[in-house]
């Protein structure tokens, strides 16, 4: 795994992107910042950390997306992925918020944000980014976010995590054509209050600000949140569609 550190820089998936476009860069390079000032989260929110004391990471994947209609499939790998390496921490309680934010008990540990570039040749290169709170402890400005170290009382060695992180990725990569359907499976147990009524705002701009009870089912194949209506019937949402409210 090619890894480059970086102290300071704006994105580190901006970063990645910029250099991949120029250069030939090993399939799983990783780019890791100790402060990142304009992090971003899904649909052009921000993430904020506290410098130094957490994971901020992107890496470079090739050769797996080949269409649109498969882009949420890294999705899922990734979330996965990160499951696995903190549930190896012994991290209690761990779910997937959809699309992609990582929960512990009801707190919000991580987020990921992958953009995908389509190459001249139709290729698709994804840049997936990944912010994990380790060592943080002050989340006074954030009443829905804890880390590693809150959790479990005692500080982690953030750098031991993107190696592991990356190893997880590529072993569920070299094995999707046999187990897609076991990684979907683990994905829907895994997700965040599914099939527990619970409330939502809709984003639509339709019935912007509207709320409503729904029960979550799953998810699509191309990645769209599917919820049981008090109707008894099933929509589906994109992202920033419908917010959930815990």
């Amino acid at each position: 795994m090619k890894l480059i550190k970086l102290d300071a820089i704006d994105s580190t998936n901006d970063f990645l992107k910029a250099i991949s476009s120029k250069d030939e860069l090993d399939n799983f390079t990783v780019v890791t910042a100790e402060n990142q000032t304009k992090g971003k989260g899904q649909m052009g929110s921000k993430w904020q950390s506290e410098s130094g004391k957490n994971l901020i990471m992107s890496a470079l994947v090739k050769d797996f997306v080949f269409d649109n209609e498969q882009v949420f499939n890294l999705s899922l790998i990734v979330s996965l992925s990160v499951i696995e390496v903190l549930k190896s921490l012994n991290i209690p309680d761990l779910s997937i918020k959809w699309p992609n934010d990582i929960m512990s008990y009801n707190k919000k540990i991580g987020g990921i944000l992958i953009e995908n570039t389509i190459k001249s040749d139709g290729r698709i290169v994804s840049v997936v980014g990944l912010g994990l709170n380790v060592n943080q402890t002050n989340f006074d400005e954030l009443p829905n976010a804890s880390s590693l170290a809150v959790i479990l009382g005692k500080p982690f060695d953030k750098m031991i995590l993107p190696e592991l992180i990356i190893e997880k990725i590529k072993e569920k990569i070299n094995s999707w054509e046999t187990s897609a359907s076991v990684f979907w499976n683990e994905y829907y147990n895994t997700l965040f209050r599914k099939g527990i009524p619970m409330p939502f705002k809709n984003l639509n701009s339709d019935n912007f600000g509207q709320n409503f009870m729904g029960i979550i089912q799953g998810v699509s194949s191309t990645g769209k949140l599917q919820v049981l209506l008090e109707d008894d019937s099933v929509s589906e949402f994109e992202i920033k569609e419908i917010q959930m409210l815990y």
